[in-house]
């Protein structure tokens, strides 16, 4: 019986058990991910228990990321409380603001991840990471001391649900839309405790920003991680970039043992909107009723999922030359600190600025209703990031609509949901 990409990934880093899936191991992870939220909580429990030093200084990177600049007292102390731990261990991949960024979009792109690893991270969408055939997971603040100070941790390795995305992607439609078809028809816990295995021509079609689009939404279908296959998309994107050369590749076997195999044709796949309460709620912006096209109060750009260079040009692409719906705030949020100085560079900010949105320094922000746009009771959202759950970004009576950038810049200039294509 061959392996699933997952179970290959594991299996070269257990210490004990036999990695297939169901199996419990003890695994060594390679790059830990930490950020000012769950990564105070770690430290304290470790402190509690007379556990002080990490396992690898190197193989650890920070970023302060939720709520930054610090918005008050609580998060100044939890920001003051990581810059603390990092100084007294000699970590030295520490980005501080300026150089920092949201972290899914930071470690990639400043070439921490890299294909092979086994990488954990003290947030949920940490499956971000599996677009370059890593194994990467999200995990807990007592997750996260353990492994902290051993570099060890405990998985039960995952089954795997193979997901083939074949066609050519049809002009206004995007790897966000991909995610939210493949979210409507697993459900938000289709996928439990399971690992997403993508295979498919369209993947050579999309850039590494495309696919981490992708793999980041896996939790919304309660997955346990995600993985892609390493090709020369990825290796140009590594090119310069990567901290390390020497990885090791891998795949699943031909005859592989899947849980579930899902194929998704993208063809004539049209722009979706997940209308609020579940990412699952995904459907085409034709087939909204008139009670989801009410008037939009503000349309958030950024985040983890779509707040990556790439999609700040398409956004500028429709914005270019308009101006968004009077009544209508627009809030765009670069994801680093490198893409807000590119964005700048490459003139997207005039492009906004004339268009009359607000940009943001990096920030994960108003995604978990943070700061930086979070929502009153009964106004509409519509927003790139990954969750739509009542009260996730603001009040629990907020309405919150999951799009693609290409069309919250749509949404943004009618002031009511729109189908980009109608702006391209």
């Amino acid at each position: 019986m061959g392996l699933t990409h997952t179970e290959k990934l594991l299996a070269a880093h257990t210490v004990s058990g036999e990695a297939l899936a169901g199996n419990l191991i003890q695994a060594r992870v390679d790059l830990v991910m930490c950020h000012e939220v769950t990564t105070p909580p770690a430290i304290q429990m470790l402190a509690d228990h007379g556990l002080h030093g990490v396992f690898d200084p190197d193989r650890i990177v920070v970023t302060p990321d939720h709520f930054v600049p610090s918005k008050d007292i609580e998060s100044a102390e939890l920001a003051r409380d990581l810059r603390k731990w990092v100084q007294e261990n000699g970590i030295k991949h520490y980005y501080e603001l300026g150089r920092h960024g949201i972290c899914h979009a930071l470690l990639p792109e400043q070439g921490h991840i890299i294909p092979g690893q086994t990488v954990v991270g003290g947030d949920s969408h940490s499956c971000t990471y599996g677009a370059f055939g890593v194994f990467s997971t999200g995990v807990g603040s007592t997750d996260l001391a353990a492994v902290l100070y051993t570099g060890e941790l405990w998985f039960k390795v995952p089954e795997s649900i193979k997901v083939t995305i074949v066609g050519r992607l049809p002009d206004g439609v995007y790897s966000k839309d991909i995610v939210l078809e493949l979210i409507s028809r697993l459900g938000v816990d289709g996928a439990r405790y399971q690992a997403l295995e993508y295979h498919g021509e369209t993947l050579g079609q999309l850039s590494m920003e495309a696919r981490m689009t992708i793999t980041n939404m896996a939790i919304e279908a309660g997955a346990k991680s995600a993985v892609m296959n390493v090709d020369q998309v990825t290796h140009d994107y590594l090119k310069g970039r990567a901290k390390e050369n020497n990885w090791v590749e891998y795949s699943a076997d031909d005859d592989a043992q899947y849980v579930r195999e899902i194929t998704v044709d993208v063809s004539h796949l049209a722009p979706l909107v997940a209308t609020p309460g579940q990412p699952s709620n995904g459907q085409t912006i034709a087939s909204l009723k008139s009670d989801d096209l009410l008037p939009v109060d503000q349309v958030y750009i950024g985040s983890c999922t779509n707040g990556r260079i790439e999609d700040l040009r398409v956004v500028a692409s429709i914005l270019k030359g308009r101006r968004i719906a009077t009544g209508l705030r627009a809030i765009i949020v670069p994801a680093t600190s490198t893409v807000w100085k590119q964005a700048h560079d490459e003139g997207l900010f005039d492009i906004f600025y004339e268009a009359g949105c607000v940009v943001s320094t990096a920030t994960c922000g108003a995604c978990l209703g943070g700061y930086m746009g979070v929502l009153a009771s009964g106004e509409v959202c519509v927003s790139t990031t990954n969750r739509n759950f009542s009260g996730r970004m603001g009040h629990k009576d907020a309405l919150v609509f999951l799009v693609s950038p290409a069309t919250a810049a749509a949404t943004a200039v009618s002031g009511k949901i729109a189908d980009p294509r109608d702006y391209l």
